[in-house]
């Protein structure tokens, strides 16, 4: 079964950067027939809902700059572009470990300042929290969370305003150079049967499976490095209930309030990947995922936690959140997050895109404003 006409634009993938991509060629670009495609029953089901729920401020990345100072652009703009799903009514700290951090807190204090980042010394009290033999320093900085759940609510709804045809639980498995220009791509149903779909262009957002298209898409030339994490859910105890906290620099955790939930999310530098490999076509993440025995480190975090804030003894453990995390290779040393942007010559109007943060949408919307769209009259 193939579409009868030709569309304007395909997306692939159905998260954050699919859904603002969409919404983006249909209000600023003008295009008016636009599909996305998604293979889960729903849309951010993934990355997008699986993850810390973190809107950074450029506090997490003292060893890469140019991120930092992206996030401190970048946040207000996100806050102003989507307030209905913002949590600030938390207060968020830093601490500087005594040993094993790569930034102290003079350094530290430094960078914020640099970038423009509120910063303070943490009151007397919130300092109190911690074990004083093994953090050099606390302070209170500004740095927000994000509703994953109100933030699909919108992506539904701008979507149904822009005239988006949402397809779910369909996947695109290849694509091809159309017989008149343009590209021709295979969709596959959840019921195994096939239709072939005619666009102007692709937009390959499917984050994890950006290299498993098949046909005459090229793959893209960065290499990724996969990841199977576990982020815990927990209720916190009272006195750390208002709180987010992250510990720096080095092998250690960060502790977030997780809004769609109601509860706290917790990543641990050491025990929240479980399994990494290097990506390639053919090897499929979610398959991997999917058959992996998602054993709970829970613990293990929690332990470690405990040195430092002794508190957390009291916190319930609720659920793990399991996911496959994509990272560019070439910014595993330095922290960095840059958007990957991809334009294929081989595939002529095809791109992938990858963000490692979601307020990095902005940089690859700046990317889109300079590319030559065009559309039938």
């Amino acid at each position: 079964m193939n579409d009868p006409q030709p569309i304007d634009a395909l997306i692939i993938g159905g998260g954050f950067y699919g859904a603002a991509i969409a919404v983006y060629l249909a209000r600023q670009r003008g295009l008016r027939h636009i599909v996305l495609v998604e293979r889960e029953a729903a849309l951010m089901q993934r990355a997008s809902f699986n993850n810390q729920a973190r809107v950074h401020n450029g506090y997490h990345y003292p060893r890469s700059f140019t991120t930092a100072y992206r996030s401190r652009v970048n946040l207000p703009r996100f806050v102003s572009d989507w307030p209905a799903i913002i949590k600030q009514d938390f207060t968020k700290l830093y601490a500087i470990a005594r040993r094993n951090s790569k930034v102290t807190a003079r350094q530290f204090e430094r960078f914020c300042r640099d970038i423009g980042a509120p910063i303070q010394p943490a009151s007397l009290a919130l300092r109190g929290l911690f074990e004083p033999r093994l953090i050099e320093a606390v302070f209170e900085v500004q740095e927000f969370a994000f509703d994953s759940s109100k933030l699909a609510q919108w992506a539904e709804q701008a979507l149904r305003e822009c005239e988006v045809q949402v397809r779910c639980q369909t996947q695109v498995t290849a694509l091809h150079r159309g017989s008149e220009g343009g590209i021709e791509a295979v969709l596959r149903q959840a019921d195994g049967g096939e239709s072939r779909l005619h666009c102007r262009y692709a937009f390959n957002c499917t984050y994890s499976g950006l290299n498993q298209l098949g046909g005459e898409f090229p793959g893209i030339q960065a290499q990724l490095k996969q990841e199977i994490t576990e982020i815990p859910l927990l209720q916190m105890p009272a006195t750390l209930n208002s709180l987010g906290i992250t510990l720096m620099d080095g092998p250690f955790f960060s502790m977030m309030p997780f809004p769609a939930k109601g509860l706290h999310s917790l990543s641990h530098v050491r025990y929240t990947p479980h399994l990494h490999w290097q990506d390639e076509p053919g090897r499929n993440p979610y398959d991997k995922l999917q058959h992996y025995p998602r054993q709970s480190r829970v613990e293990h975090m929690l332990r470690d936690v405990e040195r430092y804030i002794p508190a957390v003894r009291g916190a319930r453990y609720v659920e793990s959140l399991f996911e496959v995390k994509t990272v560019l290779v070439m910014n595993e040393s330095n922290d960095a997050r840059p958007i990957l942007f991809e334009k294929h010559a081989h595939l002529p109007g095809s791109y992938s895109v990858l963000g490692g943060k979601i307020d990095n949408i902005y940089d690859v919307l700046e990317k889109l404003d300079a590319e030559p769209f065009t559309r039938p009259d």
